[in-house]
């Protein structure tokens, strides 16, 4: 169940009580009149299934509630009422498949925002994977992968191209490549720290490296992997379970093969700064594409499923 607290203007106050009580999925209202003042209005309060969330709060911004007032959104961890189970009943598909475009949107754009410490973990996710590839230690390999942050601009360009958001898209495009570009050029000067008091040697690099080979073998089996894990991590973020994203972060090879490619580059091997790069777009490519292509899935299905019940019950919502 989902918990909102709107600030409505006191003459739009009837009008979003109405669309509350119409909606499926809906339970504990309560209006609190002349209770705001920053803005000044009313006070509603409602809880709603995460299934039918969508569409009350598409809804209510087509109301202008969000222009006017307020709408916020929280997540309710424990909610012991029989009402809110026939609410979540009544509500149409499963809450764990609801997406919410409006939370998805705003997460994506936080985390697809050029920061500080968005650089700041990705450069030493790199710097790590650094050290991994050149002792071939994958224990390092796999830390990096958890480490670095790169899944929330990819999720913040598939979403972009989903929500039409040519903001968002460029926001995460840049957050992207200029968190890529200083994380390399940063890890290009560790790396040669590194070689100068005995660290790093080419020799380790150019070694045989069972445990780190694939990181600069770009082949379909990557492709395959990176649309696997970008359908898996886009699901994580629509669907609130988010448990699963730190194992699509250790299923791809975007931060090691920007590792690799910056260590080669010191010692002028050519070929795996290259083969390490191609790895490294190959799979920014197929997180993109699995992303959007699941996203595009989620919105087909809920509008589908959308227009169906409208078919069955003769309109939109429902009165109880």
């Amino acid at each position: 169940m989902l918990h909102l607290r709107l600030i409505t203007p006191s003459d739009k106050t009837d009008d979003v009580v109405r669309l509350i009580e119409r909606t499926v999925g809906t339970a504990h209202l309560a209006v609190v009149p002349g209770a705001a003042r920053n803005p000044v209005g009313d006070l509603v309060l409602c809880d709603v299934a995460r299934e039918a969330g969508d569409e009350l709060l598409t809804s209510l911004q087509q109301l202008g509630i969000e222009e006017c007032g307020s709408i916020a959104v929280e997540n309710i961890d424990l909610s012991l009422s029989k009402r809110a189970d026939k609410a979540e009943a009544e509500a149409p598909g499963e809450g764990a498949d609801a997406v919410l475009w409006e939370h998805l949107t705003d997460a994506t754009h936080e985390e697809s925002t050029l920061s500080i410490t968005y650089l700041a973990f990705i450069t030493l996710a790199t710097m790590i994977a650094a050290c991994g590839v050149v002792l071939d230690n994958a224990i390092l390999i796999v830390g990096a992968m958890a480490v670095g942050p790169e899944f929330g601009p990819l999720a913040g360009i598939c979403t972009a191209i989903v929500q039409r958001a040519p903001r968002l898209a460029l926001r995460s495009l840049i957050a992207l490549l200029v968190g890529f570009a200083v994380a390399m050029a940063v890890t290009v000067g560790f790396s040669y720290f590194m070689d100068a008091v005995g660290l790093f040697t080419e020799a380790k690099l150019e070694a045989e490296r069972p445990n780190t080979g694939f990181i600069y073998a770009p082949d379909w089996f990557s492709f395959v992997v990176a649309v696997l894990a970008g359908a898996a991590g886009t699901l994580s973020l629509t669907s609130a379970k988010s448990g699963a994203l730190v194992g699509v972060a250790i299923s791809v090879t975007t931060v090691p093969a920007a590792a690799n490619a910056a260590v080669a580059l010191i010692y002028d091997d050519a070929k795996q700064t290259w083969l390490s790069t191609g790895q490294l777009l190959l799979n920014l490519l197929g997180i993109i594409l699995a992303g959007t292509l699941t996203l595009l899935a989620q919105k087909w299905l809920w509008a589908n499923q959308r227009r169906r019940r409208v078919a069955r019950d003769g309109h939109g919502t429902v009165r109880r």
